[in-house]
């Protein structure tokens, strides 16, 4: 297959973000068929398969040599040295319980990490993007991150694990957090919370337990609007993850995190 552009893999997966976020926000609210994944509160519904399904249609019909991994299918395997990294509905929960703060992520990565990413809010109609050359964008006009100087005027986002001791090693960590920030949330969509941290609507994020497919588009978002994007360390029971946050108070955040 031919050389393709940046610009050119970034237009492929906004029109099929945008596809598949209509399709979602068809049956937002209706009754879904669900099943458990990890946990009993892991859940995964038929609309997460089925836009996935469509994800993989339309790159498959476009970039057929290209590999795919996503959060609801196998992996698919490539002769390009181009990989798509699909998340179909990142916030499940939210989107079965009928909150409207949920989204497509989608990213295509070489060896050498993400060249394209768009993370695309339906129920808002707002478009994250970024390319490995590019500015980082708000349905096509150009952001940057807040650019915060202090730990103690952050506002931070985070995210927990399904998994019960997870979450009580996660709330140990949140109680030394907390006096030593603005304030933090917790909305449940981790690429919105990275694309939200680009925008400035947070200062920083971090997150364990993470999958790739949550946040390959996202921290390329972060890092084209100048963010420092690190790798979190496992703190047993939980994983690694991520943390972003302005090269001013990025060690400083992830040291209070990381013990």
């Amino acid at each position: 297959m031919a050389a393709v552009s940046t610009d050119d893999l970034l237009e492929l997966a906004t029109d099929i973000a945008h596809d598949a976020g209509a399709g979602l926000r068809d049956v937002f609210g209706r009754t879904l068929e669900i099943s458990a994944k990890s946990t009993p509160t892991d859940l995964v519904s038929e609309a997460d398969v089925s836009t996935e399904r469509l994800i993989r249609v339309r790159l498959d019909a476009a970039r057929p040599d290209d590999a795919i991994v996503g959060e609801e299918d196998d992996d698919r395997s490539g002769t390009s040295g181009l990989r798509w990294v699909v998340d179909p509905l990142d916030g499940t929960i939210n989107f079965l319980f009928g909150i409207p703060h949920w989204c497509v992520s989608i990213a295509c990565e070489d060896s050498d990490g993400a060249l394209a990413g768009v993370v695309f809010d339906p129920m808002r109609g707002e478009t994250w993007t970024a390319t490995r050359d590019g500015p980082a964008a708000v349905d096509g006009t150009p952001i940057g991150s807040r650019d915060c100087q202090e730990l103690g005027m952050a506002m931070v986002a985070t995210g927990f694990g399904y998994d019960a001791a997870v979450r009580e090693s996660q709330a140990h960590v949140l109680a030394r957090l907390l006096p030593r920030v603005r304030d933090l949330r917790r909305f449940g969509a981790a690429a919105l919370d990275l694309a939200w941290t680009a925008s400035g609507r947070f200062d920083a994020y971090f997150e364990r337990g993470v999958k790739h497919w949550d946040v390959a588009a996202g921290a390329l978002i972060c890092a084209r609007a100048g963010l420092s994007v690190r790798a979190l360390p496992p703190a047993p029971p939980a994983e690694g993850g991520m943390l972003v946050a302005p090269p001013a108070i990025v060690d400083e955040l992830l040291a209070l995190v990381s013990d």
